[in-house]
């Protein structure tokens, strides 16, 4: 009877002394829990800590690239609301005029701002540059850029300009507006063949460096695609179906490699992800003269659970005069990137080529009737 008391005893201090340890271990969880979620903030990450990217973004900003020249850094916060009513506004009365019967624009356009004069194009309904302008920590900015100060791409070096001026001497000036003539007559010229005309022409890549880097928004399809793993980020562009891969803790490809997206690599610093871009063609996707000297740094930071911020720096030591910095924000959506069928249908080239023949053809004509042959 006495020995059953004593285990009796043992086995009750042994019970009290489990449960109390069990509560400690419960306890350090909770902490441990808790300060975790101070120490990782309010985004959603990934199993292994890092900050999860993955989701359907719209990039869509009406807020300009650069800054206009008397423009202050920031718009308060009735200057961004009149610029969204003005911008819905626009784009109603863009799409009022969408009569199937009505006349065509006269010869040469009509020359307001519109593609190639404004010969007829896209209407409202197909457009989407954004409802408003981005904010920041409760500011506006009036330009994309922030780096230098002015917001304002920097100047480009001498040699830069002379290289873009022969660029459009070469066969006339191919950023002249179409005026219903072959001004280019006997050529050569910027309608030649399709391998003259620019990518977006061809369905190979985004006007606008949609796709980047750096990536800009543009007047439609502005949304994005991020899928990320341990190894490696894929960034989908809603417009021509562009898809960068980035490489985490990679190195780049050789020297001897080039693509018109570069070659992008990545790491972590901290909770943003940075993104490495060289190895570019003689044209890289970007443009405005840039060369295969190109170089883009992006950085991509979760501000909170529904945006991301996207920073970006440009150098080209063969184009200006020092780097830029640029940065805006990506809203997290619901919508999903459509496919982009730019080839499905697509008789612009025939167009274009064909409405080129003839007017060389008149051109032609003409020439002979004016000297009598």
């Amino acid at each position: 009877m006495r020995a059953e008391r004593t285990n009796s005893a043992r086995t009750g201090k042994f019970n009290l002394i489990t449960w109390i340890q069990l509560a400690f271990a419960v306890a350090a969880v909770v902490l441990i829990g808790f300060a975790v979620d101070l120490a990782w903030g309010d985004i959603p990450r990934l199993s292994d800590g890092k900050p999860d990217l993955s989701g359907y973004y719209d990039t869509a900003t009406i807020t300009p690239l650069q800054r206009g020249g008397d423009s202050e850094e920031f718009l308060t916060e009735e200057q961004a609301d009149a610029n969204a009513r003005r911008t819905a506004f626009g784009l109603a009365a863009g799409s009022a005029n969408q009569d199937p019967d009505r006349e065509a624009p006269p010869v040469g356009g009509d020359g307001s701002g519109g593609a190639a004069g404004n010969v007829g194009g896209y209407d409202s309904f197909w457009v989407d540059p954004g409802e408003s302008n981005f904010e920041i920590d409760g500011k506006y900015p009036t330009s994309i850029i922030i780096d230098p100060p002015n917001g304002r791409i920097p100047p480009m070096k001498e040699e830069a300009r002379e290289r873009l001026r022969s660029a459009f001497r070469l066969g006339g000036d191919y950023g002249r507006r179409n005026n219903g003539t072959a001004w280019w007559y006997p050529g050569p010229g910027p309608y030649d063949n399709p391998e003259v005309r620019p990518y977006p022409d061809r369905c190979l890549s985004g006007f606008g460096s949609t796709a980047g880097p750096p990536m800009l928004s543009t007047l439609y399809n502005n949304h994005k695609r991020i899928v990320q793993t341990p190894g490696s980020v894929m960034i989908l562009t809603e417009m021509v179906h562009d898809a960068r891969i980035v490489r985490i803790d990679g190195e780049h490809a050789p020297n001897d490699v080039r693509r018109w997206f570069g070659d992008s690599i990545g790491w972590w610093e901290d909770d943003t992800l940075v993104v490495e871009t060289t190895n570019f063609t003689d044209r890289p996707n970007f443009g405005r003269g840039s060369t295969r000297d190109l170089r883009v740094v992006e950085r991509f930071s979760r501000l909170d659970e529904d945006t991301l911020l996207y920073n970006f720096t440009v150098e080209d030591p063969n184009v200006w005069e020092r780097p830029f910095t640029g940065q805006y924000t990506w809203r997290q959506t619901d919508e999903p990137v459509y496919e982009y069928a730019c080839h499905e249908g697509n008789y612009s080239m025939f167009g274009i080529l064909d409405g080129a023949r003839r007017l060389e053809r008149e051109a032609m004509e003409k020439a002979a009737a004016d000297s009598g042959d």
